[in-house]
């Protein structure tokens, strides 16, 4: 059974699940389709065949986005949650969007390699079109022994195509890490034309043989001649910063300002940075809060129609797959628009198509209320420490309100509750501590999981929309800022507004589709 084409439906607890191959599907149980196709998109089970382990389930990882004629390309490399001994990992596979809430998953687009093989383990890239080819670029990563004997275990190699579904690998193109750099550690390639300096630009995560990570440029004339001349990098690590790896490198230009991005994982900043300059070549400016999301968004690019960019990258889901487990790599497709702010600054907010897949709302269903609060209409005023439980969400919905916070305290809302109260996933706004947090409950206690800064937004009124489907809840605040976060038992679970000190909650609507 090959599945090629799986559409992924707007109207997500209604999803509509077709393919070419009329021997594809059959007795697709709904509730499987709705994991599969949601607005946050992972890759659908068993996608090679019933009786294949490897191919049973799969997360999306570094998502590498292109953009033609409409439609935007979200390449992704593919974690097979099972993994036989023997096998290579992270092939290539891809999703195909106009909106970012209409997914067509396109499957297979490069494979991993045998042991023997530099792309064993097939890591980050990017593609450039240069005439009628296109030109994909990706890291070859294998840490087998026998190879590691007499190859380095990273290296950038090259698949083309004429048409994005058919790839053929280049077999003798491979660049290696240059002379004073280690080889150990280069991947990533991001290429693009630069028109302002008329080449191909082509940037690589690398470190020095002194082991500083540096953003490292090549450059060339034309993909079609397989030369690319190693320049000097764009970027190093601060001894403030001291990054080990600068993954996953993006480099646009919107407006007057250069932007570059990329990921680290190893810093109690961990997630999705960026940095300004007037210049391709930087220096670079670091902004007051340089993340584009908490440690739970990893390895976002970006990608632009000519009239929007937006930020493409995965939200982590936790092992074992409960509340309580362990934030573990790749997850599930996460997209959000980028803002330019006035003084260059860059800011997130929900992507247009979002708001549209919530047409119907729900009425407040109190449950409970613990402590004192009063209910005005769609909104309540909490006294110091109490909390109003609600009825249990569904698969997908939208949560708005307006908060009016207290400077000192911590207020917020609640999910995946239990009826006592005790278990859950708490989204909290501190701005005494200048930041929105979340917290795993657990029996009474709680984890402190993911923070975010709340810089650039004045005062303490927050104008809060979460949009949750299935277990990935993203919380955007005032259009400035995006807050993602893995929140399993949502379905059929309680959910709460909550203040440690007097708050006040107003406009509080629930949408579902």
């Amino acid at each position: 059974m090959t599945i090629r084409k799986i559409y992924l439906a707007a109207v997500m607890m209604l999803a509509t699940y077709s393919c070419e191959d009329t021997n594809s599907v059959a007795n697709v149980n709904p509730d499987e389709i709705f994991r599969q196709t949601n607005l946050f998109p992972q890759p659908p089970n068993q996608w090679m065949g019933d009786n294949n382990p490897y191919y049973t389930a799969g997360y999306v990882g570094d998502v590498m986005p292109y953009y033609e004629n409409g439609t935007f390309h979200l390449f992704f490399l593919h974690d097979a949650k099972t993994k036989p001994a023997g096998e290579g990992f992270h092939d290539i596979h891809s999703f195909e969007t106009a909106n970012f809430k209409d997914f067509t998953y396109r499957g297979r687009q490069i494979p991993y390699g045998t042991a023997s093989e530099p792309d064993f383990g097939v890591g980050t890239g990017s593609l450039v079109k240069a005439g009628n080819m296109y030109y994909y670029y990706y890291t070859g990563h294998n840490a087998v022994a026998s190879f590691l004997s007499n190859n380095p275990r990273e290296s950038v190699l090259l698949a083309t195509s004429t048409d994005m579904n058919n790839w053929t690998k280049i077999k003798n193109f491979k660049i290696t890490a240059p002379a004073g750099y280690y080889d150990y550690e280069f991947r990533d390639p991001h290429v693009f034309f630069n028109a302002e300096d008329g080449k191909y630009w082509m940037l690589v995560s690398a470190q020095t043989s002194a082991q500083k990570a540096v953003v490292l440029k090549f450059t060339s004339s034309n993909p079609a001649t397989g030369n690319w001349t190693v320049e000097n990098p764009i970027y190093t690590t601060t001894s403030s910063e001291n990054y080990i790896m600068l993954e996953c490198p993006d480099l646009f230009k919107m407006g007057n300002y250069w932007y570059l991005v990329f990921s680290e994982n190893w810093s109690s900043n961990s997630g999705t940075h960026y940095r300004i300059a007037s210049s391709p070549n930087g220096p670079w400016t670091t902004p007051a809060n340089d993340r584009l999301d908490g440690s739970y968004l990893y390895a976002a690019k970006t990608v632009s129609d000519n009239a929007n960019r937006y930020l493409v990258g995965w939200t982590a889901r936790k092992v074992p797959e409960s509340n309580t487990g362990g934030k573990d790599w790749a997850g599930n497709l996460v997209t959000h628009q980028l803002v330019q702010n006035p003084d260059g600054t860059l800011a997130v907010k929900p992507v247009a198509a979002l708001s549209s897949v919530f047409g119907q709302s729900t009425s407040l269903s109190v449950d409970k209320i613990t402590g004192n609060a009063s209910q005005n209409g769609n909104g309540f005023n909490l006294s110091a420490n109490s909390q109003v439980m609600f009825g249990k969400l569904q698969k997908a919905n939208q949560i708005s309100f307006t908060l009016n916070a207290a400077a000192n305290g911590k207020s917020g809302l609640i999910l995946a509750q239990d009826n006592d109260g005790k278990n859950g996933v708490k989204i909290s706004f501190e701005p005494s501590s200048n930041r929105i947090a979340a917290y795993i409950m657990n029996g009474g206690s709680e984890d402190l999981a993911n923070t975010y800064p709340l810089s650039g937004i004045s005062g303490t009124t927050y104008n809060v929309t979460a949009f949750i489907s299935n277990d990935v809840c993203v919380v955007y605040v005032n259009n400035q800022l995006a807050f993602s976060n893995r929140v399993y038992d949502v379905v059929n679970k309680k959910w709460s507004i909550f203040g440690s000190s007097a708050v006040t909650f107003s406009n509080i609507n629930i949408k579902n589709p």
